[in-house]
């Protein structure tokens, strides 16, 4: 919000409310940025009667139904929510956005939660190169500070180390990395045969506790996933995160925390990916620094917004809007 309404090129027309306590209080308020003259309200039709140019979706998950309302009314979409592609979602709900943005004229980009921002990165190393063999994004972090186990327990935390439901739990907690590998493939201009999710797990030898919740002792606190964009069975894309919780774990997975590209190719290319505070940073706390990935996360959808109202209608991607490094996968 704080972006949109300082952005020179947009106008802030409405805003949707997800809790009934901000229903009719001024936006600006709500986000402690003052009065913006816009009140948040729960009414989805109100809003799309206003015609926005654009709308910034950011569920956690997208409603593929609600999406479609959305883009079926002519409205395009710009999106921080589990989307890149589509290509996660599956061919028949993938097909409804596509339909979705064809019956109205408009357009819709994901720049991704995480995968996100940093596979633009790689993208652009790529164009560096005049063969490639191999592109490799990989994100460390150790994540004890973060208490969320919504998100986390799905993708496969607390489970027994010995679970044989794991690797099927991580690669559907995981799955929109499909879409990064799938971007990455769009602007490499390749198909794959396969793309696989091959993960990885370690035990803590003790009780982790992590605030509202607890690892017991034998169970996953680490996980390392790695999504493979594979041709002729040899990986050509690897997206791979590697988390971890507490300081007992087994085995003892060092953290090199954050983002990590590696184009090998002719020339080989090498990029690390840090986010740090400016000098005029105020705060503290945990939730005072998680602000700066938030802002790393939203500001790709907000940026885009003028080139996706100017787009053709249908999913578009990063690769859609850069120079593109195809025709150079060494196969």
């Amino acid at each position: 919000m704080r972006s949109i309404v300082a952005h020179p090129d947009l106008e802030l027309v409405g805003c949707y409310a997800w809790s009934p306590d901000k229903v009719g209080r001024d936006v600006g308020e709500l986000c402690d940025l003052g009065p913006v003259g816009v009140a948040a309200t729960d009414d989805v039709a109100a809003l799309l009667a206003l015609k926005p140019d654009c709308v910034v979706y950011n569920p956690m998950w997208i409603d593929v139904e609600e999406l479609a309302g959305i883009l079926a009314a002519g409205i395009d979409v710009v999106t921080t929510a589990a989307f890149v592609t589509g290509h996660s979602l599956g061919a028949q709900r993938r097909a409804r956005i596509v339909e979705a943005c064809a019956k109205g004229g408009s357009s819709i980009f994901g720049s991704g939660i995480n995968p996100g921002f940093v596979d633009l990165l790689a993208i652009v190393a790529a164009g560096g190169c005049e063969r490639i063999d191999k592109i490799t994004v990989t994100e460390e972090a150790d994540i004890s500070g973060y208490d969320s186990p919504a998100t986390e327990l799905p993708v496969g935390f607390a489970r027994p180390i010995d679970d044989p439901e794991l690797p099927a739990m991580t690669a559907k907690a995981t799955e929109v990395f499909i879409d990064a590998v799938e971007l990455i493939g769009d602007a490499l201009g390749i198909e794959f045969d396969e793309i696989v999710c091959e993960p990885e797990y370690a035990k803590t030898t003790h009780d982790v506790d992590l605030g509202s919740w607890t690892i017991a002792a034998g169970c996953v606190a680490g996980i390392a996933a790695s999504w493979h964009g594979k041709v002729g069975g040899r990986s050509i894309v690897e997206l791979r995160t590697v988390w971890r919780k507490g300081q007992t774990l087994e085995p003892d997975w060092p953290i090199d925390t954050g983002h990590r590209i590696k184009v090998d190719g002719c020339p080989t290319i090498a990029l690390r990916l840090d986010v740090t505070p400016p000098p005029d940073f105020v705060g503290t706390t945990l939730n005072d620094f998680m602000r700066l990935p938030m802002i790393l996360t939203s500001m790709p959808a907000i940026n885009a917004i003028p080139k996706i109202v100017a787009a053709a209608p249908g999913i578009v991607t990063y690769a859609d809007i850069l120079p593109l490094p195809r025709g150079l996968v060494s196969l």
